[in-house]
């Protein structure tokens, strides 16, 4: 499902990546700075108990008795505070230690009170100092050093030799660490906040000119204008060029086809009439064949003006940013319609509709298409024919109705066909309909045939409308 989304959009694939490293980046500079951060506080830490052993080391000496005391006490005053976290002890080693349960602790700091470390019983060699973790005051975890210490000149000549053991609270490292962690991954949670929105932005932004090549592509399929225009990148504008000029191709080629789509009715309507004139001479005199090669010629004329309107259709119909506003055509055809069928007299009604409705094609395909509707319902109408407009989203729907003799259901589908009248009595070639239908469909609309409401035909004429 993810990665479908992704193929199919643009913003989040750039999204996605941008989320992935900003995520990943975080996570690596958390996980890098925390362990530098921790490493720099333990090694702090053990440096600060060598620093307190080594003080420990330098004033530890004995008495005229033997016994081991500090010359000085130690320069830290956290060592003399009961259980301020910072502990020192000295034990006796070898026949020191021998006396038993005395050696351990012969010497505390006041911050040990009345407890005493229980240290490993592994002693350092001399000039050795081992780090361990023991069990201290309140059952708290310590970190400490020790290191052995020998001591020669005594009163009784034999040498002493001790163990000096330098101890500290582990939460004296952790909770730093545990304070800094908590300010690290806010910091870093704030900053890749930060970066996501900028990540946002980015993309939004980035891809905004591409936002405004869809809004002049839908003015190019709507017809408000013939090319795509705007002020684009230098990245998007190759694209933009290559395209206008293929719609001025496309437009280019659509003119050749009408201009040979004329040429070639001119080349077939002239030596048609030549022989319709020839064929009319002959057939005054009863020729046979002269009514045979004119009722030809009608067929061949009928043929050519139906192919030579739907090839010109379908070259209109690939024309983006084709637009025709219904208002003047209809305002037109029915003047004409008017003029045409005066002497019946019929009543010609425009029902009131918006004046912005406006067909997604060319304004000679619309003419041709309620031309057609317009003069069929007048040569069957008695005294009445009326027209209405609306659109619903991108449909345009134009109704025209008649109080005619109207069509039974089983003929409609019949006169839809090439070359099939109705009443062989009203003059016409039978294409009307045919030709009709044949354009809307190739705007993808259609005609339909019903009862009017005036008692006559209803045609209802639905093609695409500019939105």
């Amino acid at each position: 499902m993810i990665p479908s989304l992704l193929r199919g959009s643009l913003r989040l694939r750039l999204l996605a990546g941008t989320l992935f490293w900003i995520a990943a980046s975080i996570l690596v500079a958390g996980w890098g700075l925390g362990g530098l951060f921790r490493q720099h506080v333990a090694a702090q830490f053990h440096a600060e108990l060598r620093t307190h052993l080594d003080q420990l080391t330098a004033q530890l000496a004995l008495d005229e008795q033997g016994r081991p005391q500090l010359t000085l006490p130690l320069s830290d005053p956290r060592l003399s505070r009961p259980y301020s976290g910072y502990y020192w002890q000295v034990d006796g080693v070898g026949d020191v230690a021998a006396r038993g349960a005395a050696a351990a602790g012969l010497l505390r700091s006041r911050s040990l009170w009345d407890h005493v470390l229980a240290v490993p019983p592994d002693t350092p060699a001399d000039g050795e100092i081992h780090e361990h973790w023991v069990v201290g005051p309140e059952g708290r975890m310590l970190g400490m050093v020790e290191r052995s210490v020998r001591i020669d000149e005594t009163a009784d000549g034999k040498p002493r030799t001790f163990r000096l053991i330098a101890a500290a609270d582990e939460s004296l490292m952790s909770e730093p660490v545990r304070r800094f962690s908590g300010v690290l991954w806010a910091a870093l949670g704030v900053l890749g906040a930060g970066l996501v929105i900028a990540a946002l932005v980015q993309v939004f932004v980035g891809l905004a000119p591409l936002r405004a090549l869809r809004s002049a592509l839908g003015k190019v399929r709507s017809g408000e204008t013939q090319r795509l225009e705007g002020d684009f990148p230098a990245e998007i504008t190759p694209l933009i060029e290559e395209f206008n000029s293929v719609l001025a191709q496309n437009a280019e080629v659509v003119e050749r086809a009408r201009t040979h789509a004329g040429n070639l009715a001119h080349a077939l309507k002239t030596p048609l009439s030549v022989l319709a004139n020839a064929a009319d001479g002959r057939e005054h005199q009863g020729s046979e064949l002269a009514r045979l090669v004119a009722d030809q010629i009608g067929v061949a004329r009928t043929q050519v003006d139906y192919h030579l309107a739907r090839a010109q259709a379908a070259a209109s119909t690939r024309v983006p940013g084709a637009r025709t506003a219904l208002l003047p055509v209809v305002e037109g055809l029915v003047r004409t319609m008017r003029r045409i069928h005066a002497e019946r007299r019929i009543e010609l009604a425009v029902l009131p509709f918006p004046e912005a409705l406006s067909f997604r094609g060319e304004a000679q395909d619309l003419q041709e298409m309620l031309g057609n509707l317009l003069d069929n319902a007048c040569k069957w109408a008695v005294r009445r024919v009326e027209l209405s407009a609306q659109a619903s989203g991108a449909t345009l729907t134009i109704t025209i109705d008649d109080d005619g003799a109207g069509l039974a259901p089983e003929q409609r589908d019949r006169v839809m066909r090439r070359g099939v009248r109705a009443d062989q009595q009203v003059p016409g070639s039978g294409l009307g309909l045919a030709i009709v239908d044949d354009l809307a469909r190739l705007y993808g609309g259609r005609v339909e045939l019903a009862d009017s409401p005036l008692g006559g035909l209803r045609a209802v004429l639905t093609l695409p409308a500019v939105q």
